[in-house]
């Protein structure tokens, strides 16, 4: 057994969630900044190594490719680790690892070093997640959820434009050595701040891996990898399309994409109180919601005051759903959590990825860039009938359980 206590879920009053959430959402929040800023910096590291900037974006690939085969082989390893010292340990993993791209000089080492911190970052996500769950009852799982991914959104609000700033009068570096204060920081919050806690039931591989085959749980990550690649190929491509279609000044086009974030982190906030006890309205109403608001931005592209607003919708809808995702995904395997977890995360970070494949075949035939928003709109309503599909295998199972 785990030298650790065994969870406590937390008796909050007032509606407060427990202390840990949040320093869970920081660290979170500090290691998301690297990906965020990374983006904003590619030009000058580039520059520095003395190599192509498509050689430079394969930084970022590197870093997705270790999220996604990475986090599930970590999260079995993990199993039998205490969960406040996985936290750390790939805290410091993590940390360590952005030093190391930091003191070299090698883009070989800095690409491994990348790898590694998508490992780390992939294995404390799905932990994170898990322990969040455990430190508060059964009613406030998605809530409790939706406060740790908050993080991700403040990273991207905050934590990316802000070392992208520091960067610019230190160097591309010097956005990096403050991600790795901030993870340290994070880190000692995490041994200080968050309790000990392990499984309701000695880990399992077999288990865990029994649970993953259930085929609800799959169609809630392909609801997972649609959703993503809904609002982030629309995301990904808002710089191009503000300047070049809105013809809205360059200096103008940060504070618009933080506005996603806000709309991201407000997304949030909703989504975790509406998905414990509806899980399906959150998921259809954030599909809805991408696929309207992805419709009108090609429609009134040329509209600033019209394409503004629904930035912010696009940050809202599309982060309403991520409660209500790891809502079902703790509900429907909740004897395989941390794999589960580890998973969920790979999934997210799938639809990312997916997204310059889906928007390179359009653009390269030659449309223009508001198809990207035709191609979330597809997406967005391809997530329907995987809400659907989910809602109907849950009240199958709840007429059983009770015939039984």
């Amino acid at each position: 057994m785990s030298v650790e206590t065994a969870p406590q879920q937390a008796s909050v009053s007032g509606g407060r969630l427990p202390l840990g959430v949040y320093l869970l959402a920081f660290s979170l929040f500090a290691m998301g900044s690297a990906e965020f800023l990374l983006a904003g910096v590619l030009p000058e590291i580039a520059d520095d190594l003395q190599i192509s900037l498509s050689s430079a974006g394969g930084l970022i690939s590197a870093f997705a490719i270790g999220v996604v085969i990475g986090g599930p082989p970590f999260a079995i390893m993990a199993l039998h680790w205490p969960r406040r010292t996985t936290l750390v340990t790939t805290q410091a993993i993590f940390a360590v690892s952005v030093m190391i791209g930091l003191l070299t000089e090698s883009y070989a080492v800095l690409l491994a070093t990348r790898f590694l911190c998508g490992l780390a970052y992939a294995g404390y996500w799905a932990v994170a997640a898990v322990t969040a769950i455990s430190l508060v009852t059964p009613d406030r799982t998605a809530r409790a959820s939706g406060v740790v991914v908050s993080g991700l959104s403040l990273a991207m609000i905050a934590g990316g434009p802000a070392g992208t700033l520091l960067s610019y009068f230190t160097g591309w570096r010097g956005g990096f050595w403050g991600v790795v204060a901030l993870t340290a920081v994070g880190a000692v919050s995490s041994l200080l701040g968050v309790p000990a806690t392990s499984a309701n039931e000695e880990p399992s591989v077999r288990r865990e891996l029994h649970t993953m085959r259930q085929p609800q749980l799959w169609v809630v990550y392909a609801a997972t990898i649609l959703s993503t690649a809904a609002y982030m190929i629309s995301f990904n491509y808002l710089a191009a399309f503000l300047t070049d279609i809105t013809d809205i000044p360059g200096v103008w086009v940060p504070a618009v994409l933080a506005l996603f974030g806000v709309g991201a982190f407000i997304g949030l906030s909703i989504g975790g109180r509406i998905s414990d006890r509806r899980p399906t309205h959150a998921l259809l109403a954030g599909a809805l919601g991408i696929l309207v608001s992805s419709v009108l931005l090609a429609l009134l592209a040329r509209y600033a005051l019209a394409v503004i607003p629904l930035v912010l919708l696009l940050g809202i809808a599309g982060f309403v759903l991520n409660p209500a995702i790891y809502g079902r995904v703790f509900t429907i395997a909740s004897k395989a959590p941390t794999l589960a977890g580890a998973t969920t995360v790979s999934a997210f970070q799938l639809g990312i990825s997916l997204v310059p494949a889906l928007a390179g075949v359009a653009l390269n035939a030659g449309a223009g860039i508001t198809s990207v928003s035709w191609i979330g709109a597809g997406l967005a309503a391809a997530v329907v009938p995987t809400a659907l599909v989910d809602r109907t295998i849950s009240r199958r199972r709840s007429q059983m359980t009770v015939k039984g």
